[in-house]
């Protein structure tokens, strides 16, 4: 929120200017009462600008302070904290006047900081006396509000009854404010009776009812925002989401800068609602304002930019988080993430050490040993690198399946075969019903001539997951080329390319069973789809596959 800097007093004053000060304030209390009247925007700017003429003319006038704060919070040129820092500085300057504390009292309470409002108004109390009806009755409205809030005590009902009887008998002396406050209160009651009851029907799980109730309400009391609060988190734990989202929605229509429905709306979207990822980040943004918690939402924005393959912004985001919590290991790890992203490797390598250093938590270590490993193996290529950093994250959680997977990948990269059978013989003991240890401890096997072992493992793979595309097309390659069995190779061939009709190499492997058991028709359709294939995935040598075609007519 863009807000306006009143000024603070300074020291020093003169006859013409306190005279000139004392203008301005008559004028803006005249203003101020046609605008209450009136409710004319028209006479609340005048009101404004003449208070603020008065604190320039005048800075040592506490009305002007307190009272500027009030229509500029109204009107939303300033936020509730800035208001209450002015209502201080008029309290600061005059701590025997009543008002100030009132309206400090007030700022707090709609800040819901209910202890400090409390002890603004006592101190109003104290100060009135015998005439101290209106910050009485006040203090009981906040004490009723909190109860409304929050669970009320036994000593907040007393404390509510007893300031509520005081001040209503002191309103003897202050008839003008009897009409106001009565009005207000009996708002205040009726939000109370539709929330007791509201919350009575929830507990006994009656919520239909409880709904009606809430909507009564929002008909009939001035606080709309409240029930429709109310109506959200009923409609979340029903797993109504779309009424949920609508409900929270109209509160912030009422109060766009509600902090509590803002994160309750973002957290829904953010998990129900994956493609709402603008309106996500704009409920972060607006929270980003209110300056709590601004590291944990900065974090929240960082993946939902990364969502949008906003790498920039994402890098941005984490960047704030982190300065705002330099040790926080999610931040780090989420950061090197949004690097890799973005192709920038030794940043990202930097802060995944950073993330491993800090090391909250075993197994979450190990999982950024593995992303910390695939850029050192994959995208630099330092394999002694990469071997380190999978085996110590195979140390921090030896029952981590996928490290010894991509162990595995770095050794047979290297075309260490021993090793990458032992390693993925390993997974295969951590958990045998997995499929993909099957599949590359067959890969690794056939490599090493193991032509048994090597159909063992495969068949394994198949039958845990039939419809892995890979894993036929292998077996079937081992079929055909290391047992010469062109009618049991074919099948495993179709299976595959069933699985995926856009498998290239499945149609080329086809096309070899088809010509070796001199099915040429077959062969040559299997030849010419690899072919048109593989000019959207240039996976094999084109001209290899046509020299075979054109084999398969040759007298």
């Amino acid at each position: 929120m863009s807000e306006q800097i009143l000024i603070q007093p300074v020291a020093g004053e003169n006859s013409e200017k306190v005279k000139k000060a004392k203008e301005s304030l008559e004028k803006a209390r005249i203003a101020h009462e046609r605008y209450l009247i009136r409710q004319n925007n028209k006479d609340l700017q005048e009101a404004i600008t003449n208070y603020i003429d008065a604190v320039k003319f005048d800075p040592t006038i506490p009305e002007s302070y307190y009272r500027l704060a009030s229509l500029m919070w109204e009107q939303g040129q300033i936020s509730i904290n800035t208001a209450i820092d002015q209502c201080k500085t008029a309290v600061s300057l005059a701590p025997d006047n009543m008002n100030a504390h009132l309206y400090a009292g007030f700022f707090m309470k709609m800040a819901e900081n209910y202890p400090e409002a409390m002890e603004e108004f006592k101190s109003a109390i104290k100060m009135g006396k015998f005439k101290s009806a209106r910050p009485r009755l006040v203090l009981s409205q906040a004490i009723l509000q909190k109860i409304n809030s929050d669970k009320g005590s036994l000593t907040d009902y007393m404390q509510f009854v007893y300031y509520f009887l005081s001040g209503s008998l002191m309103l003897a002396w202050d008839r003008p404010s009897l009409k106001m406050f009565y009005k207000n209160l009996s708002d205040d009651v009726s939000v109370f009776t539709f929330n007791t009851v509201g919350k009575f029907l929830e507990k006994f799980k009656l919520y239909p009812a409880a709904e009606n109730v809430y909507k009564k309400a929002v008909m009939e009391t001035c606080h709309g925002q409240v029930f429709y609060n109310k109506m959200g988190d009923l409609a979340l734990k029903n797993n109504e989401l779309d009424l949920c989202v609508d409900c929270y929605k109209k509160v912030l229509e009422t109060n766009p800068m509600c902090r509590e429905v803002l994160v309750k709306l973002a957290t829904v979207l953010q998990t129900y609602f994956p493609d709402n990822t603008e309106e996500t980040i704009d409920c972060y943004e607006k929270l980003l304002e209110f300056d709590q918690d601004t590291a944990q939402i900065y974090y929240e924005l960082g993946h939902l930019y990364l969502k949008k393959e906003d790498k920039i912004n994402s890098i941005s985001a984490f960047k704030l988080a982190l300065e705002r919590d330099l040790e926080n290991p999610f931040y780090n790890n989420s950061l090197a993430y949004a690097f890799s992203k973005a192709e920038l490797y030794d940043d990202a390598i930097e802060y995944y050490q950073k993330a491993i250093a800090i090391n909250p938590d075993n197994e979450w270590t190990a999982i950024v040993c593995q992303a910390l490993g695939a850029i050192y193996g994959e995208v630099k290529g330092n394999t002694e690198a990469a071997v380190a950093t999978y085996q110590a994250g195979i140390i921090l959680d030896p029952n981590n399946y996928d490290l010894y997977l991509s162990l595995g990948d770095i050794y047979m990269a290297e075309y260490d075969l021993d090793k990458a059978i032992r390693t993925y013989c390993d997974a295969i003991t951590l958990n045998p019903d997995d499929y993909r240890g099957y599949s590359k401890a067959g890969t690794a096997l056939w490599e090493k001539d193991y032509l048994e072992e090597a159909l063992v493992a495969y068949h394994k793979s198949v039958e845990l997951n039939p419809e892995n595309e890979f894993s036929q097309n292998n077996l079937g390659i081992i079929y055909l080329d290391g047992l010469g069995d062109a009618e049991e190779a074919l099948e495993y061939f179709e299976q595959a390319i069933e699985i995926n009709e856009s498998y290239t190499l499945a149609y080329f492997n086809a096309g070899r069973a088809s010509q070796m058991l001199d099915f040429r028709n077959d062969a040559a359709h299997y030849y010419q789809m690899a072919i048109d294939l593989n000019t959207i995935t240039q996976d094999l040598d084109e001209e290899d596959i046509r020299e075979r075609l054109h084999k398969l007519f040759e007298a």
